[in-house]
């Protein structure tokens, strides 16, 4: 486990790291800059890069973990690229379904692959899946999703590159909004962040405003007409047991 800034989670679990490009919200990739500047830092886990690395001696980490913690999966990858094996990938649900205690968040840009996998895999309530949309030609990854098991279906519209007006909300249960940020970093208008917090207003959907980004995000902060967005989709029942609280099935 690795503990984060990232303000929507709490700890990174990494069982696979690299990636390939597919969308222009992967240009500026901050995981391709951290791999690689921890290649030349000579951590082991990044010794190729970039390029998609499984570690299956990671996979048990979270059941050591006793503490309840929410969990981002795969921060430096994607779970569902096309050279991820179906049973590395089933392995990996094996593990969230097991450590019932945390909440794990998966999040990918292939939606395509997620809905062609998605009988193949458990979906208990301890697991939210989310997908990436960075403008309007990527809107069709959310009918996927919508189309998934998850107990909880979120999205990360981030770097948002472009409006979304008239998004469809129906069974989604989080909306996560941030510009881009470091090198290179391209502008988001407060326009389009303004349309989506009020989409998600209007639809009930939890709102997070994570960021405006920029070249140096602590300087623009993430403050929206005056105020932060911290919002967090229903919480799912306690169940207890003998060891660890439960987590059940949303309150809807």
């Amino acid at each position: 486990m690795a503990t984060t800034r990232i303000e929507w989670t709490e700890a990174t679990w990494n069982p696979l790291t690299g990636c390939t490009k597919i969308s222009p919200g992967c240009k500026h990739c901050y995981a391709e800059r951290m791999a690689l500047r921890l290649r030349a830092m000579g951590v082991d886990k990044y010794r190729n890069g970039f390029r998609l690395t499984l570690h299956p001696d990671t996979l048990a980490e979270p059941l050591r973990w006793t503490t309840p913690r929410t969990i981002f999966v795969n921060s430096m990858s994607d779970l569902f690229h096309h050279e991820v094996p179906l049973d590395f990938i089933q392995q990996v649900f094996d593990v969230m379904q097991r450590a019932h205690w945390h909440r794990f968040q998966v999040l990918t840009k292939r939606a395509e692959r997620l809905h062609e996998l998605d009988p193949l895999l458990p979906w208990p309530a301890n697991v939210w899946m989310g997908v990436s949309v960075e403008n309007a030609t990527y809107t069709y990854r959310i009918d996927l999703l919508r189309q998934t098991g998850a107990a909880i279906k979120f999205l990360s519209l981030e770097p948002l590159l472009g409006p979304l007006p008239n998004l469809d909300l129906s069974g989604i249960d989080w909306v996560i909004v941030g510009g881009e940020s470091g090198p290179g970093a391209r502008p988001m208008a407060v326009e389009w962040v303004r349309d989506i917090r009020d989409q998600c207003l209007s639809a009930g959907v939890a709102f997070f405003f994570k960021q405006w980004g920029g070249t140096v995000k602590k300087r623009t902060g993430r403050l929206l007409d005056g105020r932060t967005w911290d919002e967090m989709p229903p919480e799912p029942l306690p169940i207890e047991t003998d060891s660890h609280p439960v987590l059940g099935h949303p309150r809807r």
